[in-house]
């Protein structure tokens, strides 16, 4: 029929419309450090993680109020125009979610039998605790950065390093001490890759996050970068900044004054010395692991581009 055709169209436009596709190369390039190449299974395996995290998006973006994603409107944005109806296009964009979501495991659950198992726990690992983390950034109150991070652990780092790495070394058959190793290289870099995130969310600009300017700050998000502010800011601007955060829509000066806020506190300053640290963790960790030079070497620029990006 034409509405599951629409709902399809829109999720695949949404999937090929761009990315950094940084998870598939991430799973690849670990299979390649424990010695499988790039084959079928590989690309299938990545072909699955880039449709489970469609599914995160379209979900995502609805429940974040964000309209545009990737430089295009969102899919509820573009459901809603289809019927001419907010309501609907809500409805029909978790169903364009929860179809990522089932093509992600139809996909991976088509690889080689003697990995397919391990690979599919692993999958739903990631799963599990992305929901988990998306529960906790909607809920979170308490302005801490540790409770913060804990969250980017689970909502972002699982299927963005930690995942991707740990399904390549799945798939390549890898010995314990290697998924150890490529572990803790992969968990403090899938946490730098938030905190840059969320650095791009406040100081980017539209065509490096392809979302408006001060997007997270528009949305109210309890990033880290506002923790540290809060922490740090004097009491007459902590006070505005947490009124800010606690309901309405933020004008442009509220997110002008936000921006200033964090910038002048000397919170962007200690989360990009934090994004810094974690970056050089796992650096340190993949040094010293168990693998191949030339998956090293790929791994390791990989975890600079995700840590060092501006787009």
């Amino acid at each position: 029929g034409d509405e599951p055709r629409a709902i399809a169209a829109a999720l695949g436009e949404l999937v090929r419309r761009g990315g950094k596709r940084l998870r598939p190369a991430l799973l690849a390039a670990a299979a390649r450090a424990c010695g499988r190449g790039l084959d079928a299974a590989v690309v299938d395996a990545g072909c699955a993680l880039e449709l489970l995290q469609a599914y995160f998006l379209v979900h995502d973006d609805w429940m974040d109020g964000d309209v545009t994603r990737r430089g295009g409107p969102a899919v509820h944005v573009v459901l809603a125009a289809r019927h001419h109806d907010e309501h609907l296009g809500a409805a029909l964009a978790v169903l364009a979610g929860d179809l990522g979501c089932a093509l992600a495991h139809r996909v991976l659950i088509g690889i080689d039998a003697s990995t397919r198992a391990e690979a599919m726990v692993s999958f739903a690992r990631v799963h599990e605790e992305v929901v988990l983390g998306q529960a906790l950034d909607l809920t979170l109150g308490a302005h801490d950065l540790a409770a913060v991070e804990r969250m980017h652990a689970l909502k972002t780092a699982s299927y963005t390093s930690r995942g991707p790495v740990e399904l390549g070394a799945i798939l390549a058959g890898a010995s314990r001490e290697a998924r150890e190793a490529l572990d803790r290289f992969a968990a403090p870099v899938g946490v730098a890759f938030q905190l840059r995130d969320d650095l791009l969310g406040v100081f980017g600009t539209e065509a490096e996050t392809g979302k408006p300017v001060g997007a997270d700050l528009r949305a109210r998000k309890r990033t880290a970068l506002v923790a540290e502010a809060i922490a740090r800011a004097a009491d007459p601007q902590r006070v505005r900044l947490e009124r800010m955060l606690e309901g309405g829509t933020p004008t442009d000066e509220d997110v002008t004054f936000a921006a200033d806020v964090i910038e002048g506190s000397g919170a962007r300053a200690a989360i990009e010395a934090r994004t810094s640290a974690l970056l050089a963790e796992g650096r340190a960790a993949l040094s010293t692991a168990p693998i191949a030079d030339e998956g090293r070497v790929i791994l390791d620029a990989l975890a600079l581009a995700l840590a060092e990006r501006r787009a």
